[in-house]
């Protein structure tokens, strides 16, 4: 089947879909749109999207499964600023286990988000056994310790963490949360899996307040899984073509916060004319 069927009946030629294409996949004939190269399609799905007439169909991104989008944005400028501001960094959890329907919810926001050539093909591992994750935290704890008894490059960076884990009951990797979702990607993708991860992950935790979830990166942990320990990968289960690429760790929040998150002055520099050296 040929990549795009264009019905000619609603096409008005309008040209969009070829504008849209980011790969030349597509391009306009004398009756309309027309398949250039089906090897270029990265089935983004805008061509699709784009149409006003809905006249154009694509085999890698099917109409009847794209959504119609609002006629203007769901949300004005102040409140989807309030909704990202919003976002806190969680450390503090409910003892509760995290609805896995909720887990599900959120994760399905993730898969949206956007990746390098619309490669996608990020998974995710979700864990809400607690002694697995308690296991997970010691294993981590012991790859810092081992770092910092060889003196390695950067080791004393740990050397607090180290010494406040398990003093009252405190789990300084995973923050003793219910749950953790743990992010993979085809080590064949290398550092654009990763990439594609943490876009996924943003979108998980500016999502999970409006789930009355909270969540907190596990750098922690990803840069154990990332050094290969052996221990933490044992306890993951990692398919073998595959690798971690980040984490975040999710809970009700025990804590209501009554004050938005600051952070640095915003610093821009606009480049001018005279600062680019032109070729």
């Amino acid at each position: 089947m040929d990549l795009i069927q264009v019905n000619l009946g609603k096409c008005v030629q309008c040209g969009l879909c070829v504008d849209v294409c980011p790969s030349g996949a597509i391009g306009m004939g004398s009756e309309g749109p027309l398949t250039l190269s089906e090897k270029s399609c990265i089935a983004c799905g805008h061509c699709v999207a784009v149409c006003p007439e809905a006249a154009l169909d694509n085999v890698k991104a099917l109409l009847e499964k794209q959504v119609p989008a609002p006629e203007s944005p769901i949300l004005d400028a102040d409140s989807a600023a309030l909704f990202i501001r919003f976002r806190r960094s969680i450390r503090r959890y409910r003892p509760e286990t995290v609805a896995r329907d909720k887990i599900l919810r959120l994760l399905d926001i993730a898969r949206l988000a956007p990746s390098g050539g619309n490669s996608q093909r990020v998974s995710f591992l979700v864990i809400d056994d607690e002694r697995t994750l308690r296991a997970i935290s010691a294993a981590t704890i012991e790859w810092m310790e081992e770092l910092i008894r060889q003196g390695a490059p950067g080791a004393a960076y740990y050397a607090g963490t180290v010494k406040n884990h398990g003093a009252r009951g405190r789990d300084e990797i995973l923050r003793n949360a219910p749950c953790l979702i743990v992010a993979m990607a085809p080590k064949a993708l290398g550092a654009r899996g990763r990439d594609n991860s943490h876009f996924a992950l943003a979108y998980a935790e500016l999502y999970a307040p409006s789930l009355g979830l909270g969540t907190c990166w596990t750098g922690f942990m990803e840069s154990c899984a990332i050094s290969g320990y052996e221990p933490l990968l044992s306890l993951l289960s990692i398919p073998e073509k595959m690798q971690v690429t980040g984490g975040l760790m999710v809970g009700v929040p025990a804590i209501h916060y009554h004050r938005l998150p600051d952070r640095s002055p915003l610093q821009v520099t606009w480049a001018s004319e005279a600062q680019i050296t032109m070729p």
